[in-house]
């Protein structure tokens, strides 16, 4: 009695790109030495002035917003079209001085869903 053969298990790879318009990130500021802390609009000129150190003129025209600022924590949510992700993303990581003294920023959470970072499953408390 012969059995059926079986059939070689075949695999597709499908690979699935974000059709998202926008990317969300949820960035901070740190200054290790404390000092004047920036307004929203010191925070999105030093965004700015980090992409075109980095990108040139053409970084700088990225377009970049600022959805939230919150001055006491120097903590953002940006918006960014999705295709300047890495470009912001990689200025702002290699950003090292404002105003002559040492800083960095801190990519807490990215998402190309806004509700997403509304809140952080890492600091949930449940009762």
């Amino acid at each position: 009695m012969e059995t059926p053969e079986v059939p070689a298990a075949t695999y597709e790879r499908r690979v699935v790109r974000s059709g998202a318009e926008h990317h969300y990130l949820r960035v901070r500021l740190e200054l290790p030495d404390g000092g004047a802390r920036p307004s929203v609009a010191q925070f999105k000129q030093l965004v700015v002035s980090a992409l075109r150190e980095l990108h040139g003129e053409v970084g700088a025209a990225l377009p970049v917003d600022v959805l939230t600022y919150e001055e006491k924590t120097l903590s953002a949510i940006l918006r960014v079209i999705s295709s300047g992700l890495v470009k912001l993303w990689s200025a702002l990581t290699l950003l090292g001085f404002y105003q002559n003294r040492r800083c960095a920023f801190r990519v807490l959470q990215t998402s190309p869903f806004l509700l997403a970072l509304s809140g952080n499953s890492r600091e949930l408390v449940l009762d």
